[in-house]
């Protein structure tokens, strides 16, 4: 069994961790938990980071508790905000818990009959019939206001950061947060909570309610916070988060964006975002150092993820994509992808939507030229067909006055006009 602690360690994602923790873990199978946010019905990989200390942890022998906030969910967590959340309605809950549910089937075992099987819990299961006056009473008195007031997250948003300053719901979620961890520790015997940096004022009121009600050992251990090497944050784009969800990052973007990460990312992020081997991660770290123009570093890193969150299928498109665009490809190529990922390979090139009966029916010198401007003239145009420097859907044109049929319409709407071997605009029957 695999040392969780050394792992984790030469992966770069120990950021802070209680005295004693990795002599648990050489001791005996642990339970431990991680606390993941429901305000949306996807993961992005934001979240990454957290999910594979579970999946390492579960790899190492011991059993993983991923913890749905069903319950804080609805509260909202000031660590690391500068404004309260918006609040969440039950429906919309128990619908992104599902979703979230699915996409963690693919880090974690939930369905095998191992004794260190993945288990998802959802907080709201126990605190949906605790009345306040039962919580004041059985958890509220352990833990002092002077304690709770010196958590930095709370110290933050009371000096300054915070337009609208911190509500009472905020400053409870530390107390619901604490009872969390005491609630497993009771029942489920979750001996240690796992989180990301800016959680460790949480965890230690959890560690801290624990002590002061049974006495019974808990520890911590946070990863820190993943960042890009200029400092900014990791996972947003300008077009915003990076999902988990296809519908929302297709599965060509998602490639794409660790495909464009920097050298000096890519040798975290193999670490910290896939299962390779140090030995193996080494040898590729190595070996792009040699040549880095190969980018052999970054293209490992994207397929390891790209099917550890999607699928082989998934990366085989996402490559065949990337192809169209930088490389030599045919109708066939074209034929493979579908609607959102054709589109989103060529989101960045000149777009034409023109009605479907000024497409179908007519010569592609009056199309490309009149309808939609991609040459300047007729003249101009028929030179570059000559010369072969005009493709529809990949297949060279020979001859401008080719009729264009409804069978040339990729998905019954789309035509690729190329100029050249790297001018491309899609028309779109409207």
């Amino acid at each position: 069994m695999k040392n969780f602690v050394e792992e984790l360690t030469w992966r770069g994602m120990i950021h802070q961790m209680m005295p004693g923790t990795e002599e648990l873990l050489q001791k005996e199978q642990v339970t431990a938990y991680l606390g993941i946010d429901p305000t949306a019905d996807s993961l992005h990989i934001g979240h990454l980071c957290g999910v594979m200390m579970l999946r390492h942890f579960q790899r190492c022998g011991h059993k993983p508790l991923a913890l749905i906030g069903g319950a804080t969910g609805m509260i909202g967590d000031p660590s690391g905000k500068s404004q309260e959340r918006n609040l969440l309605d039950e429906a919309t809950l128990a619908h992104n818990v599902k979703c979230i549910r699915e996409q963690l089937s693919r880090f974690l075992d939930f369905d095998s009959d191992a004794p260190n099987k993945a288990e998802l819990v959802n907080n709201y299961d126990w605190m949906k019939n605790f009345t306040f006056l039962d919580f004041a009473r059985d958890i509220g008195k352990h833990i002092t206001v002077n304690y709770m007031m010196a958590k930095e997250s709370v110290q933050k948003r009371l000096n300054g950061e915070a337009r609208d300053g911190l509500s009472f719901t905020e400053f409870t979620y530390q107390l619901l947060q604490g009872y969390d961890f005491l609630y497993l520790n009771e029942h489920k015997n979750c001996k240690l909570q796992l989180g990301g940096a800016d959680q460790w004022g949480n965890i230690t009121t959890g560690s801290e309610l624990i002590r002061r009600t049974n006495g019974r050992e808990c520890f911590a251990l946070t990863c820190p916070l993943v960042t890009k090497s200029d400092g900014r944050k990791f996972g947003k784009t300008e077009s915003g988060n990076i999902w988990l969800d296809r519908t929302r990052t297709s599965p060509y973007q998602f490639y794409q964006f660790w495909l464009n990460v920097p050298d000096e990312d890519a040798e975290r992020y193999i670490k910290i975002f896939t299962s390779l081997e140090k030995e193996e991660i080494d040898a590729i770290i190595d070996e792009h150092r040699q040549d880095p123009g190969r980018r052999v570093l970054q293209k490992r890193l994207a397929e390891e993820v790209t099917v550890m969150v999607h699928s082989q299928e998934d990366l085989d498109m996402a490559k065949e994509a990337s192809n169209i665009l930088f490389g030599k490809s045919t109708k066939d190529s074209l034929l493979k992808l579908d609607e959102q990922t054709l589109l989103d390979v060529f989101a960045g090139v000149p777009h034409y939507e023109i009605p479907r009966e000024e497409i179908v029916g007519k010569a592609a010198i009056e199309l490309l030229t009149a309808s939609a401007p991609v040459f300047p003239s007729k003249g101009e145009m028929r030179k570059l067909t000559q010369g072969g420097g005009v493709s529809l859907n990949k297949e060279k044109l020979s001859d401008p006055n080719y009729c264009i049929s409804d069978s040339d319409l990729l998905d019954g709407k789309y035509l690729l006009a190329q100029q050249g071997k790297k001018k491309y605009f899609l028309i779109i029957a409207k």
